[in-house]
């Protein structure tokens, strides 16, 4: 990814993508452990998200045929 294009860019907590995903927090860290799930990074003993990361994470998931 083009480091220019989230220069800027807040960083998402772990709630804060659980409630974008509509998936209770402890999926997130359930993923992490699977190593699935959006990329994220520590930032000290805290799991962060760049929102472009988590879009891009979506976009590439097939969608679910009824």
């Amino acid at each position: 990814m083009d480091m220019s294009a989230h220069r800027f860019e807040p960083l998402w907590s772990v709630a804060e993508v659980s409630a974008f995903l509509g998936v209770p927090v402890h999926t997130l860290y359930a993923w992490r452990a699977k190593h699935y799930g959006p990329p994220a990074r520590r930032v000290g003993k805290h799991l962060r998200y760049l929102p472009s990361d988590v879009r891009a994470w979506f976009e590439r998931l097939e969608p679910e045929v009824a």
